[in-house]
């Protein structure tokens, strides 16, 4: 356990730990680049006071030589030149720091007067910054103070800005090369910043000020209140009306005579969602009232635009993506469009192909609607292909998290699914039975009264409805017997024993009579009768005939033994199956009476 919580503490510490690296690493550049800068100053200072000499000494009377003249000129314009390269080297070395150093801005009321990059002594840049701000406020607390009496004075290439006969701030010329201006120039101009902000924070506190604001904002008050109050009643007598016509227009919702909803919860249902929007509406007006009350006094002007930011904000984004989306779903569009009219000339080839106007050779009238859903389903995955990078958030990594999680549910999910799709897709195309077909899967024999891409529906001769998945039908042995009915017949068969004392042609002609004279049973080709074996006490025949009816096997199988019994018993002929054992005399049979026939 301590492991693993030294292993969650040393997380949390190393952002903590990198921040604070980078920081001192900037730090160490800023003090490097400072130091470089520094030398080029004391270069160029004890440069100006050679320049300084050199030119006393160059207008002096005592110079007569004119060759020491000459040397005099030539070192002041080395000076000179140097002095040029050392103040175009400084400006790169500050152009270098600015992506390392922000600045700190001076903010003594609302909003920043100046950015101040270096500091000065031994203040740094935040100490600095903070004096300065420190300064201007007590000067602005101070009434018995004028902002006009501000001054810049220059002493010793130091321009000071100062107030009430104390310095506000200096301003140097390091300062000047940071904002790329003069040193008068940026006095002059902080100067006046500074005046401007003493001013207006005087003006946003004066009591004046604070007086009508205190009055504006009561005026809101009462005009929140107002609406407010005008809402409630608006609500109170929407409410009455509602009640009103409870029974007369609103008498509940009903589909096909049964009441989905009453009238009472209809009217409840009305009274909560005018309840709802009465209470939107209020606090809508009273979060756009307060921006309004907070920005008549300059200590909360600031929440003003808060307030506002949390709407406008997420307004000014939606519009702003929507309006970026615009060409996308211009695009979406037209692919959709575009993919409509394909579906619709497929439906159209589709149709035509169900109900005949057209044949293509080899392709079947029962294969058109599973062919039709199937382009219809790739067709409409490719148009979501085409469409998902024109989507918004396609490309976000969260968006395609989620679809590749949907892709995995749905690939181990539906895996026995997909295995009767393909089932029955592979018996659509292979047409082992049509609806309707007398058939025999496995051990369920019936008629095939539906088809789908996951199951097949048996009817059985007991109006039982057994369901089959299309899986195990692959896996198993189909009989169908209605294929080749309609032209060729189906040839139903069943066999009796006759004992040997028969004789095999009056055996024959009985059965054919039998069958012949069943309903159902065709004339052409006429009924015969095949002897499948010779057993030990009676010889067996199979009587086969022809239907094209094999929906209705069990009538005329039925019908049939009713005639070979007829049959049989009307010529004296005794059946042996089952066969049984009985000690008999010569003239006992094992037939029922002719009048009980």
């Amino acid at each position: 356990m301590k492991f693993f919580y030294l292993i969650f503490l040393l997380f949390c510490i190393q952002p903590c730990l990198a921040q604070n690296v980078d920081s001192l690493v900037t730090e160490q550049k800023l003090t490097e680049q400072a130091d470089r800068l520094q030398k080029i100053k004391e270069q160029q200072s004890q440069d100006s006071l050679r320049r300084l000499q050199l030119e006393n000494r160059l207008f002096s009377d005592e110079l007569e030589d004119t060759k020491e003249k000459q040397a005099l000129l030539t070192e002041l314009y080395f000076l000179k030149s140097r002095d040029s390269l050392a103040l175009v080297e400084r400006k790169r070395k500050v152009d270098s720091m600015r992506v390392l150093n922000p600045g700190i801005p001076v903010r003594p009321f609302k909003d920043t007067l100046f950015t101040l990059y270096r500091g000065i002594g031994g203040f740094s840049i935040h100490e600095r910054a903070n004096a300065v701000q420190t300064r201007i406020k007590t000067l602005a607390d101070l009434y018995s103070f004028h902002a006009d009496s501000i001054r810049v004075v220059e002493n010793d290439n130091m321009w000071y800005i100062t107030g009430a006969n104390d310095m506000i701030m200096s301003v140097s010329e390091e300062d000047a090369l940071w904002m790329n201006a003069t040193p008068n120039a940026l006095a002059m101009l902080f100067a006046n910043k500074i005046k401007g902000s003493i001013t207006q924070y005087r003006d946003d506190t004066s009591i004046t000020k604070l007086l009508k604001g205190i009055g504006l904002a009561a005026l809101v008050l009462c005009l929140v209140s107002l609406i407010v109050y005008g809402i409630n009643k608006l609500a109170g007598y929407t409410r009455r009306l509602v009640l009103r016509n409870k029974g007369n227009k609103l008498t509940g919702i009903r589909i096909r005579g049964y009441e989905l909803v009453s009238a009472t919860k209809q009217v409840r249902f009305i009274w909560t969602l005018f309840n709802l929007m009465k209470w939107l509406f209020i606090l809508m007006v009273i979060y756009l009232a307060l921006p309004i009350v907070f920005n008549l006094f300059p200590a909360t002007e600031g929440f003003a635009n808060v307030l506002l930011s949390y709407i406008l904000d997420p307004v000014k984004k939606i519009s702003m993506a929507v309006i970026n989306y615009l060409p996308n779903l211009i695009t979406v569009i037209v692919i959709v469009i575009i993919f409509r009219y394909i579906f619709k000339i497929l439906k159209y080839f589709a149709n035509e192909l169900h109900r005949g106007a057209l044949n293509i050779p080899g392709f079947y009238a029962d294969w058109t609607l599973p062919t039709y859903q199937i382009l219809r389903v790739l067709l409409t995955a490719f148009m979501l292909i085409v469409i998902f990078p024109y989507l918004p958030g396609s490309k976000s990594p969260i968006f395609q998290g989620v679809s590749v999680f949907i892709g995995i549910l749905f690939t181990f999910g539906s895996a026995g699914a997909l295995g009767n799709v393909i089932a029955g897709l592979v018996i659509t195309y292979m047409r082992p039975f049509s609806i309707g077909d007398r058939v025999k899967i496995g051990d369920v024999q019936g008629d095939i009264i539906e088809k789908t891409l996951l199951v097949t529906r048996i009817r059985t001769i007991k109006n039982e409805v057994i369901s089959v998945p299309n899986s195990q039908v692959m896996n198993s042995h189909t009989i169908n017997y209605s294929t080749d009915a309609p032209d060729k017949g189906l040839i139903l068969h069943t066999t009796i024993t006759i004992g040997y004392d028969v004789p095999w042609q009056t055996v024959h002609k009985l059965a054919i009579q039998a069958a012949s004279t069943v309903q159902y049973i065709e004339v052409e080709p006429h009924p015969f009768v095949l002897q499948t074996s010779l057993d030990d006490y009676y010889v067996s025949y199979q009587i086969n005939a022809y239907t094209k009816q094999p929906n209705k096997q069990a009538l005329i199988y039925s019908e049939l033994h009713k005639n070979l019994l007829d049959q049989f018993h009307t010529a004296g002929v005794e059946i042996m199956s089952p066969h049984y054992r009985v000690v008999r005399n010569n003239e006992d049979t094992a037939m029922p009476p002719a009048d009980d026939q």
